[in-house]
């Protein structure tokens, strides 16, 4: 994953989970890529 896709995947959730950059910034990227996804999907659904 790119540096910017993991910037604009963090402040995705940050805005949609309420999720602390802080906290976002100590996953791995697959954790984040997966938060992400899960995020992302339920967001589409509302």
């Amino acid at each position: 994953m790119s540096r910017q896709e993991r910037e604009n995947m963090i402040q995705f959730l940050t805005k949609v989970q309420g999720l602390t950059e802080g906290k976002l910034m100590l996953m791995t990227d697959e954790d984040v890529e997966h938060l992400y996804t899960r995020a992302y999907s339920l967001h589409e659904k509302n």
